[in-house]
């Protein structure tokens, strides 16, 4: 029978429920993102806070089942059809830039002795918190403007690529192995993938007719894509991201040319209002606050690595995107673009495992993923606030 800690369930849930009010209540202009309020009140509860909640094996079960709705819904707003074309090609070469920036700083960091690992440090470096982003976005009215458009390239690009680094080189010693294994793993889901597309057009009637009824078909086949795509993954030993990243993507297909609002209200109901956020609460219960303030070097390392976070990520955006954005929409993509969290835990958690980071770095690089999930968000609405009335809402340009 299974050892369940009710109390800290029970706890992890009330924080999860506190965030979201705190963040209702307070003006719009001033609300973090619901998922840093979540991260705090995980660090106020967890071993090195009150203590009065742990991490058992239930609640990571749990939390990873969250993380896999998160990249559910990063691959499920990836529209290939909205990004294709120019969006698609600057975020590839943005994140290829952001590659170079960030190993060759992470050498520079791993020559001075500050970090042990340049490949480590450096892709932790070089990520983009698009899941963690899109609530942010969507709140925002953000997610279907010219700006969306090219900010979801750049994001998904920035989220996608280092988890094929995750999979194939960092938390691996057989790349090649791992390489034929992931080959294998696109394959059925692209098998998957026209199936559903088939599928979704021949059962349509069946599931938008059982929306409001307690069957929820769509909703449970939604769900069943999630989890079947994230044990896969994990059980060919690839990381689970890229089950949940994979099933966000052929939903997305699947729906191509019908009207989903009431399926997304529903997924997203049990994406952020359920499992999404264990993962963020119990992500605050593991940070290492002790290493963290275990000395005044370990500290300065938090701004180091969020003003590094605006370089490797933040450069490419202002300029590479000359010829299609102003001044201020640069700067509130490069912000944007910098935001990072979910790929820094899991990049520095495999990085501590294999010998290649010490605790004290790990611990700074996701307090500063931390803090920029809580400031760089609020620089980003602020500036696109500020722009010129009309612009938010301009067509994305024509792909090609």
């Amino acid at each position: 029978m299974i050892d369940v800690d009710t109390g800290s369930f029970l706890l992890m849930v009330l924080a999860a429920t506190v965030a979201s009010i705190a963040v209702a209540v307070l003006p719009r202009r001033l609300a973090p993102p619901v998922v840093v309020v979540e991260l705090l009140l995980g660090i106020l509860i967890g071993p090195q806070g009150l203590g009065i909640a742990t991490v058992d094996n239930f609640i990571q079960f749990f939390s990873n089942l969250g993380l896999g709705m998160l990249f559910f819904f990063a691959g499920y707003e990836i529209d290939f059809d909205r990004i294709r074309g120019r969006p698609l090609t600057l975020g590839l070469c943005g994140w290829a830039l952001s590659l170079v920036l960030a190993y060759g700083l992470g050498g520079i960091l791993a020559a001075a002795g500050v970090v042990l690992s340049l490949l480590y440090t450096g892709s932790a470096m070089a990520t983009t918190a698009m899941g963690t982003l899109i609530p942010v976005l969507r709140d925002s009215d953000e997610l279907h403007t010219r700006f969306g458009t090219y900010m979801l390239a750049a994001g998904a690009i920035g989220e996608f690529g280092p988890i094929l680094l995750l999979t194939l080189i960092l938390s691996t010693n057989h790349p090649v192995h791992e390489a034929g294994i992931l080959i294998a793993f696109i394959a059925l889901a692209l098998v998957i993938a026209v199936s559903s597309v088939r599928l979704a057009w021949r059962g349509w009637p069946l599931l938008e007719r059982t929306l409001e009824a307690s069957s929820q078909v769509a909703v449970r086949i939604a769900v069943l894509l999630v989890f079947s795509l994230v044990a896969l993954a994990s059980k060919l030993g690839l990381d689970l991201l890229l089950g949940g990243f994979a099933a966000g993507m052929i939903t997305r297909a699947a729906l191509r040319g019908r009207e989903v609002e009431a399926l997304e209200s529903k997924l997203t109901a049990v994406g952020f209002g359920f499992l999404v956020p264990f993962f963020f609460v119990t992500s605050g219960m593991n940070f290492d606050l002790d290493a963290l303030t275990s000395s005044v070097g370990a500290m300065l390392k938090v701004p180091l690595f969020l003003g590094l976070f605006l370089v490797v990520r933040g450069l490419p955006a202002m300029l590479l995107y000359r010829g299609v954005m102003d001044a201020r929409e640069r700067m509130a993509l490069a912000v944007f673009s910098a935001t990072e969290l979910p790929l820094v835990v899991a990049i520095t958690t495999i990085a501590i495992q294999t010998g290649h980071m010490r605790s004290t770095t790990a611990a700074a690089l996701v307090g500063a993923a931390m803090l920029s999930t809580l400031i760089f968000p609020f620089i980003g609405l602020a500036l696109r606030r500020a722009a010129p009335p009309g612009a938010s809402f301009a067509p994305a340009l024509e792909p090609g």
